[in-house]
């Protein structure tokens, strides 16, 4: 909620943008109202436009528009019992590009023992070019456990 009133506020303070808040408002307010009429569908729908009479919703895939074409009267119909002035609804797939986030690295915590027979193997191993590898990691993970 605080990123919406962050959002209307510089719609707000900015003269260009201004004159759109009335209809960020406007969508809004017809986003929450889909979102009670159908709730499972609909968390994954947008309102993108209402022109004159004319809703236009967007899907992410071909099979939600599906399922919410056929529920489409129902939620006319609700619209209109919530004083919406809407006599029809369009539907339009919008596949959106996903961005995979990349994993976080998962690191174990190791306990003491575990920290200490690390750090043994490190101290015993021969100084030899093919140890060399071996010991800087043993390093690098003995600095970041460090306790």
């Amino acid at each position: 909620m605080a990123q919406t009133n962050e959002i209307a506020s510089f719609l707000r303070h900015n003269d260009k943008l201004s004159p759109l808040l009335p209809t960020v408002k406007r969508n809004i307010s017809l986003q929450k109202e889909c979102r009670t009429a159908l709730p499972a569908i609909f968390d994954a729908c947008e309102v993108l436009n209402l022109n004159e009479d004319q809703l236009v919703m967007s899907t992410p895939n071909a099979s939600i528009a599906a399922k919410l074409k056929q529920q489409l009267p129902k939620l006319q119909a609700h619209l209109q019992q919530r004083g919406w002035q809407i006599n029809a609804i369009k539907i339009k797939v919008q596949v959106k590009r996903m961005v995979d986030k990349p994993e976080p690295v998962k690191q174990a915590l190791l306990t003491g023992s575990a920290l200490c027979a690390f750090e043994e193997l490190r101290n015993n191993l021969d100084a030899t070019p093919q140890n060399e590898g071996l010991k800087a990691a043993l390093s690098r993970l003995l600095s970041r456990n460090q306790r």
